[in-house]
């Protein structure tokens, strides 16, 4: 019994699942399109240099963990968090040497950083946190503090 339901259950779902992926490409694309238009019409993509304060630790709980805190106490009422107090929870959660100084990277300017760093460095609003990301470097969250050219 336990062979034949092994057997007969991957032809069904083998069949919805072709169904389901054709349907979720053509939903990337459409996406895909919406948010190169998005990005390309906010003028984020333009400036050279952004200031910016992170977190970053090596495992992912304990960023989800920093993440929750600034949820919990902003976030999650739709405010920003103010750097001070980004700055704290970098200083207790940040494993980059940073994390003494809050968690304040100063000014850097496009092509310094690693690609997924960088991109949301500069694809983050200023005063705005982005969501935990991963990099080469382990996992971070970034507070964007400005944008110049």
């Amino acid at each position: 019994v336990i062979n034949m339901g092994k057997d007969s259950k991957p032809k069904e779902s083998g069949g919805k699942g072709k169904g389901k992926q054709a349907a979720s490409g053509s939903d990337e694309n459409a996406s895909k399109g919406k948010g190169k238009g998005g990005k390309g019409g906010d003028g984020l993509g333009t400036c050279t240099y952004v200031k910016a304060r992170h977190i970053l630790c090596e495992k992912q709980g304990k960023i989800n963990e920093a993440y929750k805190k600034l949820q919990d106490g902003w976030l999650g009422n739709g405010d920003k968090v103010p750097p001070a107090e980004f700055a704290k929870i970098a200083q207790e959660y940040s494993e980059c040497p940073s994390g003494k100084k809050g968690g304040d990277l100063g000014w850097f300017p496009r092509g310094k950083m690693a690609g997924p760093f960088q991109d949301v460095a500069f694809s983050t609003p200023v005063g705005a946190t982005s969501a935990p990301f991963k990099s080469t470097h382990g996992y971070h969250i970034i507070l964007s503090e400005g944008r110049k050219n």
